[in-house]
């Protein structure tokens, strides 16, 4: 009995560690390519700038789809033996079959191995409304790319994107977006949970964190809009500043305040850091409470454990509201599931109108 514990450890073990390599890899690929691809690029000759485009491309689609099948696999091995997997297993099939279509079938129907700019509504990137406007630098560089048919099916597929996110939401709340098709930082909060953070333990926000991130949300989400509104009157013709300087101004606000700030939460601090600020999880999150969105309470008993404040990555108080049977309705709340999986009486339930309906008809 002692061996077959000892041998299951192992296997625990070795998981957590192919884990732990694989996100390591993906972050510091990331990091070089990410840099040759925006930094070098620029200035390399054509033969090299061309090499740079398809390393980039190969790197966004086929390397990151196999980590997170690769990754998803090991996580619902190193979390199947510990407890309930019903949310999570939903999860981590829905980034599995995002990745599918925004990085594989996609890329090869379309022809555009770059669809993956596309996957995101706004306003989380102006890139969409850029390549409406044939004098935008973004346009420029990729008309040779992806020539006029392929502009136009780029935005076909970013406007299927939109609808597809946006009917989501309004029938399951922000989990549709944020814990089941989040290419960005949704999909490696997932994916890769059970190692996350890399170095040291998990962090949980005290009040004075939650409060600085608030203020973040609310500042990220109007820099976002403030971009929108610049595109769309830009769009309209309304003579404003440089448009290719607004541009850069995005990509380095991405590339500093998105990309390097999630990649440092996923080494030290939660794997949902920057869903604590993203101005698409705000709206989502916003949506969310429109069609009521929240954790109901009191399925069964709750025996006050408090597992579920442990396993929620977005510091919410679930226990305290449990006691009482009163349902959590939070806009930070990303609808994973962690809680609804880890609670041992199963007094937890994630919760829509629309599921509400849904349930009482079957």
């Amino acid at each position: 009995m002692a061996s077959h514990r000892n041998s299951n450890e192992t296997k625990a073990s070795n998981e957590i560690k192919a884990l732990k390599a694989i996100l390591w890899v993906y972050i510091i690929l990331c990091l070089i390519i990410a840099g040759l691809n925006f930094g070098y690029v620029s200035r390399a000759t054509p033969e090299v700038a061309a090499f740079i485009a398809w390393l980039w491309g190969f790197y966004e689609n086929w390397v990151k789809t196999s980590f997170i099948v690769i990754g998803s696999f090991l996580t619902l091995r190193i979390i199947g033996a510990s407890g309930r997997t019903v949310m999570r297993k939903r999860n981590l099939t829905g980034f599995v079959m995002m990745a599918l279509v925004v990085h594989i079938v996609g890329p090869i129907l379309l022809d555009n191995q770059e669809l993956y700019f596309f996957a995101m509504p706004l306003p989380w990137t102006t890139i969409p409304l850029q390549l409406m406007d044939p004098n935008t630098a973004f346009y420029l560089k990729y008309l040779p790319i992806f020539g006029l048919t392929g502009i136009a099916l780029a935005l076909a597929f970013y406007l299927l994107i939109t609808i597809v996110v946006l009917v989501g939401t309004l029938l399951w709340g922000r989990r549709w977006q944020c814990a089941t098709l989040c290419l960005f930082n949704g999909f490696a909060s997932e994916v890769f949970d059970p190692v996350m953070p890399l170095l040291g333990t998990r962090k949980k926000l005290k009040a004075r964190g939650l409060k600085v991130f608030a203020i973040l949300r609310w500042l990220f989400l109007a820099v976002a809009i403030g971009f929108t509104v610049y595109w769309v009157l830009y769009l309209l013709g309304l003579p404003l500043a440089n448009s290719e300087t607004v541009a850069k101004i995005e990509t380095y606000k991405y590339l500093a305040a998105e990309l390097l700030m999630a990649m440092f939460f996923w080494v030290a601090f939660s794997g949902r850091g920057y869903c604590y600020y993203c101005p698409l999880g705000t709206v989502v999150g916003l949506l969310g409470k429109l069609v009521g969105q929240q954790i109901t309470t009191n399925q069964s008993n709750c025996i006050q454990c408090g597992r579920c404040n442990v396993a929620c990555p977005m510091t919410i108080d679930l226990k305290s509201r449990a006691a009482t049977g009163r349902p959590v309705s939070e806009l930070r709340c990303v609808g994973c599931g962690h809680c609804v999986d880890s609670c041992p009486t199963e007094t937890l339930a994630y919760s829509t109108r629309f599921l509400e309906r849904f349930k009482s008809k079957k």
